[in-house]
């Protein structure tokens, strides 16, 4: 609070950044969220308008030329949220300015709101959160360790390499002094490990980091473990080693000592360069996509042209198609896959986790539901229960001791499928030290070092999404809470550069699992198109990377800007729609019950009948022409469009009188064998009357009919 120089600044305009809209309120700037209270209107049942931005979630704050209306603020947040205030007065303005300055650069991780953060949980409850993920039970149900990949202690103590995991699966055949000497011979220590098994083929999936190989440099330990990593898969005689970087690049870290792998040296790969760009490049992309996107005042031709100019839909592109590569090599090829870019943890991770992510339905889902009773323990996948609680529930329900055993092991399933994307990110990310800290600008640090990579990762997944919309269980809705959280260091699984700094800062003690919160929530983020039929016929997705599939992601970059309509999803709208229904459907199951008790018989209504022709005649009005609903009809055209249905009603009268009589006088002739006339007569004049209700009874088809630009089905 020290830092706050003027908690309350009255009479302050909120600017909408594309309209000329303003609105007047209060600004609370208070230790952990800058707030604007829109002022109370004359309607005392309206609810005023809140916003609140947590200080971290802000990247810039400018403060303008004074104007005659006021002081302009424009604060720019890592969410994408951008808001322009005006202050009355210059001097109120300017103490915001500076004190959000320093709220939003903290020098410390326990200045961060991680650590003051408390949603009323028990400490059991916040280590119940922390332990649902385990990534020694994702290699299990990957099928690791087996005969050809063990799991090492080598790096137990962070002595090998200190941002990789302790627990790393490596080849059986890689002894200690190959991965010793491997890691020295890498840039940051980060020799070969295992990251994704794709146990049909045998087929392995490795990352690590660029070799040290300058111009002509070699290292026997690391030619060995890529060779440790060949003879793990019998169905291929090769692995393929992906460089994410472009050529020049690499060609470029030769002068510094660095580079890629040789292969005169090692004789049993297959080296491929795929071309994504670096986290420099990245961060200039998306500021040129935040500008375009931005502008107020811009034509369709400059605006398209700034899509194009800004490359990130190309950088999009770009890591998609590596993924792709990298899964058809595993699938099809059934060959093991080297990856890896400069250190290992930025475009590495992104290629890995969306390899993984088209290979495996897993990574797909959010299915499955929690038992808050599990005991979960470390490094494996197993949540055990005591014989007396199975014994109690069998005793108390009066069932079999057999099937409560199977439902207290369907419930571990279910448990176990509970963590699905979250296990991806925790494992190709978190894990293995994706560099959250520089990259998401945590502390105040080195500005180069910032740039949006697991925010591609995010747009990656959710381009797949709008590609294979029935092949993922969660909605766009829930990538953007991921992204959210990423910034808003609310939650302590993203804080920090990689798994050992975590340690030493103890957060599983001091701060909540975002994953426990997601999971609370996860009926808001389901996809209402999921079908867990399409994920069984399509395990592996195979997308295409031609231009017109990538899309802008309006609900990630202009989520908040309330005057772009439609700001709601249809996904969001049709899962809406859906809980409301569950709903009512609870309601009336509640109300059932109560009659029930009460002994009242619910009055069940017969279905009505068809209308008469009268009655349809009376109730039916007459149909416009016009397709644009509420444009003008003259009197004349609605008394011609009357005397046309009337004219057709009398001709309709006409016809059935001429057929009765035409009926009457064939009675005779029509008599079937074994009935007489009158029944014939009866039959045949029942048929026609059906046939022409059934006709009737006919839904009039529908009208498409526009109103301000929106297509609405009317009756």
């Amino acid at each position: 609070m020290e830092h706050i120089r003027t908690p309350k600044v009255e009479q302050v305009r909120l600017l909408d950044r594309f309209s000329n809209k303003s609105t007047n309120g209060t600004l609370y700037l208070t230790a952990t969220h800058l707030i604007f209270v829109e002022s109370g209107s004359n309607n005392s049942t309206s609810t005023a308008q809140e916003i609140w931005i947590l200080h971290h979630h802000i990247a810039s704050v400018e403060k303008l030329s004074l104007t005659t209306t006021g002081c302009p603020l424009v604060i720019q947040c890592r969410n994408f949220r951008v808001v322009h205030f005006v202050v009355q007065r210059e001097r109120d303005c300017h103490d915001i300015y500076s004190s959000l300055l320093r709220l939003l650069r903290p020098v410390s991780y326990e200045e961060l709101y991680a650590f003051s953060y408390n949603p009323k949980q028990s400490d059991q409850q916040r280590d119940e959160g922390w332990q649902l993920i385990d990534l020694g039970a994702e290699f299990e149900r990957m099928g690791v360790p087996c005969d050809q990949w063990q799991l090492t202690n080598v790096n137990r103590d962070y002595k090998v390499c200190e941002t990789y995991p302790r627990d790393l699966y490596v080849p059986i055949t890689a002894s200690k002094p190959i991965i010793v000497g491997s890691s020295k011979f890498r840039s940051k220590g980060r020799f070969p490990v295992l990251t994704y098994f794709y146990q049909e083929k045998k087929a392995a999936v490795c990352r690590c980091s660029q070799p040290l190989s300058g111009f002509s440099a070699r290292c026997l330990e690391d030619e060995s473990m890529l060779q440790a990593i060949s003879k793990a898969n019998h169905n291929s005689q090769f692995v393929y080693v992906m460089d994410t970087r472009p050529k020049l690049n690499a060609l470029a870290n030769r002068a510094a000592g660095k580079g890629y792998e040789n292969e005169d040296n090692y004789s049993n790969i297959r080296f491929q360069f795929v071309g994504i760009e670096n986290i420099h490049v990245m961060r200039t992309s998306l500021q040129k996509l935040l500008e375009v996107i931005g502008s107020r005042s811009v034509s369709m031709s400059d605006h398209l042209v700034g899509l194009e100019s800004s490359g990130w839909l190309r950088h999009i592109k770009a890591v998609i198609d590596a993924a792709i590569f990298l899964s058809k090599a595993v699938t099809v090829e059934g060959a093991s896959v080297l990856v890896h870019c400069s250190d290992g943890w930025d475009r590495t991770s992104q290629v890995c986790s969306l390899g993984a992510l088209l290979m495996d339905p897993y990574y797909r889902t959010i299915k499955g539901f929690m038992v808050p009773t599990a005991r979960t323990h470390t490094h494996t996948h197993t949540h055990t229960y005591s014989v007396t609680q199975i014994q109690d529930l069998s005793a108390d329900n009066n069932m079999s001791l057999l099937f409560c055993q199977l439902v207290f092991i369907l419930l571990q399933m279910c448990y176990f499928l509970a963590r699905v994307i979250q296990v991806l990110i925790e494992k190709d990310w978190i894990s293995f030290g994706h560099k959250f800290a520089d990259r998401c600008d945590q502390l105040d640090g080195d500005p180069k070092e910032v740039s949006p990579i697991f925010t591609q990762f995010l747009e990656c997944v959710w381009q797949l999404t709008e590609q294979f919309p029935q092949a993922f269980e969660f909605s766009d809705w829930f990538l953007l809470q991921i992204h959210e959280h990423v910034h808003s260091c609310q939650y302590g699984n993203f804080l920090g550069n990689n798994q050992r700094q975590r340690e030493d800062l103890r957060l599983r003690e001091r701060t909540h699992s975002l994953w426990a919160y997601l999971m609370s929530e996860k009926q808001m983020y389901s996809n209402p198109f999921y079908s867990a039929a399409y994920s069984e016929s399509h395990p592996v997705l195979e997308p295409s990377t031609l231009p017109y599939h990538f899309k802008f992601w309006r609900n990630m970059y202009h989520q908040f800007d309330r005057s772009m309509h439609p700001r709601q999803s249809v996904l969001k709208t049709v899962l809406t729609l859906r809980e409301n229904s569950r709903e009512a459907e609870s309601t009336l199951q509640a109300l059932q019950d109560r009659l029930h008790q009460l002994g009242a018989t619910p009055v069940v209504t017969s279905d009505p009948a068809p209308p008469t022709r009268d009655q349809r005649s009376n109730t039916l009005p007459p149909r416009p022409d016009s397709l644009i609903l509420g444009a003008a009809i003259n009197d004349k055209e609605v008394q011609r469009q009357a005397n046309e249905r009337q004219q057709q009603l009398q001709e309709e009268e006409e016809e059935e009188e001429v057929g009765q009589e035409a009926v009457e006088s064939t009675d005779t002739e029509r008599t079937v064998e074994g009935s007489s006339g009158t029944e014939s007569r009866k039959q045949s004049y029942g048929e026609l009357e059906g046939t022409y209700n059934s006709e009737l009874a006919k839904e009039e088809p529908a009208v498409v009919s526009l109103e301000f630009g929106v297509a609405r089905m009317t009756c």
